[in-house]
């Protein structure tokens, strides 16, 4: 019988995230205070974030760091996640590739963002924090913070993108059955918010408006630090246990990937199953090839521009090195709610820089065909973000078919899409265009990555 999911046991769980700075033979640039131009430390960043996150952030020395104990006795709640052989994803393609893929649906939460979410809150409660803010775009980021924040005793507050809201009015029920305040961004409630729908009142938000708002209440509400879902280094690092539990999974299966996929917004998800593969090619000379699944719309991968920008819309977070549209970029209203973000993240954007990696843009309907092949094949309804991954691997399948070769891939299910089934209705029924926007806001969406590039 043909084995078809693999499970860590709970004591073969990682006990250390994989910090892959330490093994980059470029560092990644240093975050900038905007207005001196000088790299910023952990005491600047402190003001923000929780302090032992600002360590982990900077950190470039360490490959490993241990993961608090109480933080693991949490993870055992859910983990290991399955790493499961897609037979019948591989039957439907008729490839020859082996198809894996790490199932991160299956946590309560039902997506991989609490696996950050449980040590982000863990390190704001042990410094005596009360209260931390954030930022969601498609909602899975603030549903896992609301769930662990209320597991650490902490008053959370959530700004969720505003088209997003209205796209995925459930997601934000799960906030507050957890007990968080949502608020949809751009908001009257901070200045940033007052700022952004003064200069534009339709502005349908997006994770660079949400994220100015978050940080502007976290700087302004006593005994409160920010949280951040993707992009920084150490969210990357807590969702390395996603990579690390896949290369002991690997070994079960008696393979190893030659090809690893992932959607991308700002690189958590990539970041946590890639890393602990691409140190393989950096240390022991493996070539396994590293792809992150953009949306088309929002192509700074495949078309940004690498450059120091702000992280936010209104310039509250330090300038980061990454490949970016610009912090002013006004996404598309994709139904890949978290993936609209402007930039990549640091450590994603100098692996791009060095050639470790590379990036490929989706079109949204292509996504949603590929999401629906996979429901209908292995029987999960993903997350339209996972779509894009799914999307990227079955190109590759197809490319194996072509060529008959017998590749491993693996991609990462980074969430299921159980509370995005009115952005499936709208697929199947064919209401669903290919950015959901009309066709000038499509050639306007165009022309300002073409402005932003030259």
């Amino acid at each position: 019988m043909k084995q078809k999911k693999f499970i860590l046991q709970e004591n073969e769980l990682p006990t250390q995230w994989y910090n892959i700075q330490a093994d980059m033979p470029n560092k990644p640039l240093p975050p900038l205070n905007p207005a001196t131009h000088e790299p910023v430390g952990v005491d600047d960043l402190a003001h923000i974030f929780p302090r032992e996150c600002c360590v982990q952030e900077l950190d470039t020395e360490h490959a490993w760091i241990d993961i608090p104990e109480e933080v693991q006795e949490k993870y055992r709640y859910y983990r290991s996640t399955p790493l499961v052989r897609a037979y019948a994803l591989e039957e439907a393609l008729d490839t020859p590739a082996h198809i894996y893929f790490k199932n991160e649906s299956v946590n309560p939460l039902g997506s991989h963002k609490i696996n950050s979410a449980l040590p982000q809150c863990y390190y704001a409660k042990q410094e005596g924090t009360t209260n931390v803010t954030t930022e969601t775009g498609a909602g899975q980021w603030g549903a896992a913070l609301s769930y662990a924040a209320k597991v650490y005793g902490l008053e959370a507050a959530v700004y969720q993108v505003k088209v997003t809201m209205q796209q995925k009015p459930y997601r934000s029920s799960i906030m507050r059955t957890f007990g968080a305040a949502v608020t949809g961004s751009p908001s009257m409630s901070t200045r940033a918010g007052k700022n952004i729908l003064t200069e534009d009142p339709t502005h349908p938000g997006s994770l660079g408006t949400a994220i100015s708002e978050a940080v502007e209440l976290a700087t302004t509400t006593p005994n409160c630090k920010y949280t951040l879902g993707s992009v920084l280094n150490h969210v990357a690092l807590h969702q390395s246990i996603i990579g690390l539990e896949a290369e002991k999974q690997m070994e079960m299966a008696g393979e190893y990937p030659d090809m690893v996929i992932a959607c991308f917004g700002g690189g958590s998800n990539f970041g946590g199953i890639a890393f602990p593969f691409m140190r393989h090619n950096l240390k022991d000379g493996k070539t396994t090839e590293f792809i992150a699944a953009e949306p088309e719309s929002c192509p700074k991968l495949t078309r940004g521009k690498f450059e120091y920008d702000f992280g936010d819309e209104a310039g509250y977070t330090p300038l980061l090195p990454m490949y970016t549209l610009g912090h002013n970029f006004k996404p598309a209203n994709i139904h890949a709610g978290g993936l609209r973000y402007h930039g990549a993240g640091v450590i994603v954007s100098q692996l791009l820089k060095d050639n470790m990696m590379h990036g490929v843009d989706i079109p949204q309907l292509e996504s949603f065909e590929a999401g629906t092949l996979f429901a209908r094949t292995e029987g999960i309804i993903p997350a339209p973000e996972s779509c894009h991954a799914i999307a990227a691997t079955i190109r590759e399948a197809i490319k194996c078919k072509e060529t008959g070769e017998k590749k491993v891939i693996l991609f990462n299910l980074s969430g299921h899409g159980l509370i995005d089934m009115p952005s499936y209705d709208l697929y199947i029924n064919g209401d669903l265009r290919n950015y959901a926007i009309s066709d000038k806001e499509i050639r306007d969406n165009l022309k300002e990555i073409e402005k932003y590039q030259k």
